[in-house]
């Protein structure tokens, strides 16, 4: 594979851009996958794009004992590619890891080693490019390419290249409840800064934790560790109806295989939303390891007849939040009773999730895109967004699909399969060769259904 040059810079409209045949915006684990799996495509001309100055993954989040919620095999690669050299297993035997990693029977592994596997395959693919933010994409109708105008922003130089197609992997934005979102500052602050942010805690007396997936489980364990040496109380507060356990039995796992993707993709739109919003327990519940330590914790500070510092309380929406002269009025209520009340407390961690946001460097292509009553991208089945017929370029995106593709867009596990579904379409189905059939349960009609009217 060619190795990409650093773009020319643009001094006026007739320059020459480098050219490439895929362009991905945004260095995640999925375009960092896919720049991977496109790694040994001969003649497949790739550049991957970020404004950071490294890879990061989650910094915020990384604590200690901290474990990914699914095993190893959905590293970058391997459930595509289990031979290929960016394997986590490659890895292990490059850090000299491998026994260890044998001893320790650990199928699922720390967050701060799955970070440092993808900071090691980031440093090693000469098509990552760091330091780079893409500030527009356009379309050239003379050229039949892509425009993406980059900036260095640790020297301001404004560059551009061309590509045949792009991928989207921006990533998704910090959700922040309306209720709260004034307050957010020094005291007030997403999970997603929590170590960052975490010195700010000292001195309070009163923590609460707004949300209850696996992060807000996380981070309401790392505070209840802390207590002790910390003396501060902590709550726990969530709107959904319980503190529950990710669905992780082994037929319900196969919701993130592909063959359920392309039956979600094939429900009617109204269908799909009315759905998703149920499944919640299949993407954004808490691993069944973190909720047995956050209970052996609580047991154990309760020896004697002692009432551990902390509280867990579910069916709780924050309705409206104040600054006060000592910390903060919560004013919640009560879904299931409609009752409504106030707490008091020091600090606020926002375990409030993720979503998928538009980026602004996509305002120059807006209207050539195709978007659904609600303002969405239209994706088909190969991750590709519907454009003007005009455009014969093709723009991919990767984990802002969850509204046509399911509960598996996050999930790390189907990475390596989009990935390469994005490489056959760019070639022409010759990068990879897929399975057929992943999954034992049967979505929708089965194969061998009668029609309805069909004759005894």
């Amino acid at each position: 594979m060619t190795s990409p040059t650093a773009p020319e810079p643009v001094t006026d409209a007739s320059s020459d851009e480098t050219d490439y045949d895929l362009v991905g915006i945004g260095l995640g684990p999925f375009n960092l996958g896919l720049a991977a799996l496109a790694e040994p495509l001969t003649g497949l001309r790739t550049l991957f794009l970020d404004a950071r100055p490294d890879f990061a993954w989650h910094p915020g989040l990384l604590l200690e004992g901290a474990r990914l919620q699914v095993p190893f095999l959905a590293d970058l690669v391997t459930l595509v590619d289990p031979t290929s050299r960016w394997s986590f297993l490659s890895y292990l035997r490059e850090q000299d890891r491998l026994f260890p990693f044998y001893f320790a029977e650990r199928f699922h592994v720390p967050r701060r080693e799955y970070d440092h596997y993808c900071r090691w395959v980031a440093d090693s693919l000469p098509s990552c490019r760091f330091g780079a933010r893409v500030d527009g994409l356009r379309w050239s109708a003379g050229s039949g390419r892509f425009l993406v105008e980059v900036t260095e922003p640790a020297t301001g130089a404004a560059t551009r290249v061309r590509a045949r197609h792009v991928v989207l992997g921006v990533g998704t934005d910090p959700v922040v409840p309306e209720p709260l979102a004034h307050l957010v500052g020094e005291h007030v602050f997403h999970a997603g800064d929590y170590l960052d942010r975490l010195p700010t805690l000292a001195g309070a007396r009163d923590v609460t934790v707004v949300g209850s997936g696996q992060s807000g489980a996380e981070v309401f364990l790392d505070l209840l560790r802390r207590t002790p040496e910390q003396g501060w109380r902590v709550r726990w507060l969530t709107r959904s109806p319980a503190f529950a356990p990710m669905e992780y039995s082994k037929l319900g796992l196969e919701h993130f295989t592909p063959d359920y993707t392309a039956y979600f993709r094939g429900l009617a739109e109204s269908t799909r939303d009315t759905l998703l919003p149920h499944q919640w327990q299949l993407y954004k519940a808490i691993s069944a390891e973190t909720i047995d330590e956050i209970q052996t914790l609580l047991y154990e500070r309760s020896v004697g007849g002692r009432r551990p510092e902390a509280s867990l309380t579910a069916n709780v929406a924050v309705l409206a939040a104040r600054a006060t002269g000592d910390g903060y009025r919560l004013s919640c209520r009560e879904t299931r009773q409609g009752s409504e009340f106030d707490l008091r407390t020091d600090r606020v961690v926002l375990a409030t999730g993720y979503a998928a946001r538009r980026p602004a460097l996509l305002d120059p292509l807006a209207e050539l895109v195709r978007w659904d009553a609600r303002g969405r991208y239209r994706v088909d089945a190969d991750h590709r967004v519907e454009l003007a017929p005009e455009v014969t370029g093709s723009l991919f995106v990767q984990n802002a699909e969850l509204h046509t593709h399911g509960v598996g867009t996050p999930d790390l596990g189907l990475g390596a399969w989009r990935g390469a579904t994005i490489l056959n379409a760019v070639t022409g189905g010759i990068a990879y060769r897929l399975p057929k059939r992943t999954a034992f349960t049967g979505f929708g009609v089965p194969d061998d259904a009668l029609a309805a009217d069909a004759p005894f």
